[in-house]
């Protein structure tokens, strides 16, 4: 789930103590298979693999679970679905624009999901390319506070290609193009810097400002399409002031 960077941060501590960790786990292993099919099963050689690996560490994913969904995209062990990463895009409540990301191996049955959270919950179904032109392709690398400062990311960071460093509170997001997420992550492992996450995202170029009722309603319509099982990842171009976050706690 991204749009406002700090509803991004809470729903990712929270994710750690969801009762829908079963559904996480479940995302974060198809991240693990897909790129150990797409580029190989040596995390060295393949750092969309090391991350996605890191990812789901980080969340408390058993290893061996980690592992056998290594083995099975690499196919050192039988199992592994066709996965197919497919876009969809609508509009939300108060007219947010709405990026959904599958990862399925059943086209009909995704579509059908998407879509019907979507009207269920106030939005509807766009055509291709009605909405994805709002939204970039960039690295993001989420960099846990820890007694590390803004300076300290800076520095690390800025010759590697990073282009802005954000405040979300109770970590740092690092923003860069797409293509330069591997060096941004390394510089920080480089400078001892730990990570919590590194991984490619779609971050939007206008945003829509919601008061409270609309991003009731918004939250509304992500919870219901992030339940749906073949859906990886929401984007969306909704702002939420501080002060509307707290009104809808």
């Amino acid at each position: 789930m991204s749009g406002h960077s700090k509803w991004a941060t809470t729903k990712h501590k929270k994710a750690a103590i969801d009762a829908k960790r079963g559904k996480l786990f479940a995302r974060l292993i198809k991240n693990i298979e897909v790129a150990a099919r797409t580029g190989g099963g040596d995390p060295d050689g393949n750092p969309t693999l090391y991350d996605a690996i890191q990812k789901a560490r980080k969340n408390s994913v058993p290893l061996d679970n980690i592992e056998r969904a290594r083995k099975r995209g690499a196919g050192e062990e039988a199992g592994g679905a066709d996965w197919q990463t497919i876009m969809y895009e609508g509009y939300g409540p108060n007219g947010v624009a709405v990026l959904i990301e599958c990862l399925t191996d059943n086209r009909n049955r995704a579509a059908t999901e998407v879509r019907t959270a979507m009207t269920r919950n106030g939005g509807s179904m766009a055509d291709p390319g009605s909405v994805s032109y709002m939204f970039s392709r960039k690295g993001v690398v989420i960099v846990p506070k820890a007694g590390t400062t803004e300076d300290d990311v800076m520095l690390a960071v800025l010759e590697a290609g990073a282009e802005e460093v954000n405040d979300l509170g109770e970590s740092f997001e690092v923003v860069s193009e797409a293509g330069d997420l591997i060096p941004v992550r390394q510089a920080l492992q480089d400078a001892g810097i730990d990570y919590e996450s590194a991984e490619s995202s779609f971050l939007p170029s206008v945003s829509v400002a919601l008061e409270a009722e609309g991003a009731k309603k918004i939250f509304k319509l992500i919870d219901a399409l992030e339940d749906c099982d073949d859906v990886q990842n929401v984007f969306a171009n909704f702002d939420v002031s501080d002060e509307v976050m707290a009104e809808v706690g």
